[in-house]
């Protein structure tokens, strides 16, 4: 019997790569898509994509989406209270666990699978343990899109946000930063590739630079006017 799982959907490239290895082993049916939404915001927490696009990124993929919605200052035991809520709601319909689209972060897991324990439920880590430069090449000849919406200013130059994810951007990284990103370097919103029904279409708008530090690329759907509101 194939489990049902929740998958962890951060919008970017390596959820995109890990959803793309469910689909390509079939050894699990996803029922919906889980992310979390900065309120204050209404934007992908560390991402910074807007809902919409989120919604629009669920709607070509093809999946249900449930967002969690948490505040700007949320505290670990906020989050993990509001977490639980769900994973016992979906534990409770036969769901068995949530995949992540982790690498190689061990504290990271380790605190996925206690809180998942709780709810009687296990984590998969399809990219667990891969070389993340290979995974890196295999998601751009995999022929996935994506832009850099979001990079730590205190390792990597803010020059890089806004940039197309593509093998320039790798070759350009100081040997320093992860090519996936895996230390929170930087984040991606991915808007096309083989798991897509359709191309998202977004323009890059203005670049923020938040808490002195984080540099993010404000998206925009490409329908919507240039007087969209702007990131307050």
């Amino acid at each position: 019997m194939i489990e049902r799982v929740l998958f962890a959907w951060s919008g970017g490239k390596d959820s995109s790569l890990a959803l793309h290895e469910i689909h390509r082993t079939g050894a699990y049916i996803v029922t919906t898509l889980l992310t979390t939404v900065t309120e204050d915001y209404d934007r992908i927490s560390m991402h910074g994509v807007r809902r919409q696009l989120l919604e629009k990124q669920a709607g070509s993929l093809g999946y249900p989406l449930e967002v969690v919605l948490i505040p700007k200052s949320c505290t670990n035991e906020e989050y993990e209270a509001k977490m639980q809520r769900v994973l016992e709601r979906w534990s409770g319909q036969g769901v068995t666990g949530v995949v992540f689209g982790d690498v190689f972060l061990e504290d990271i897991r380790t605190y996925r699978e206690r809180n998942l324990g709780r709810a009687g439920m296990k984590g998969v880590f399809p990219l667990w343990g891969s070389d993340t430069g290979e995974l890196a090449r295999r998601f751009i000849n995999l022929g996935f899109k994506a832009v850099v919406t979001s990079v730590d200013g205190e390792v990597l130059s803010g020059e890089f946000v806004g940039r197309d994810y593509d093998n320039q951007f790798l070759e350009e990284l100081p040997e320093a930063v992860d090519p996936c990103g895996e230390n929170g370097e930087f984040h991606t919103f991915v808007y096309d590739g083989p798991i897509f029904q359709e191309r998202v279409n977004v323009a890059r708008g203005e670049i923020v630079l938040r808490e002195n530090r984080f540099y993010y690329c404000d998206l925009v759907a490409q329908e919507m006017t240039q007087e969209a509101e702007s990131w307050q």
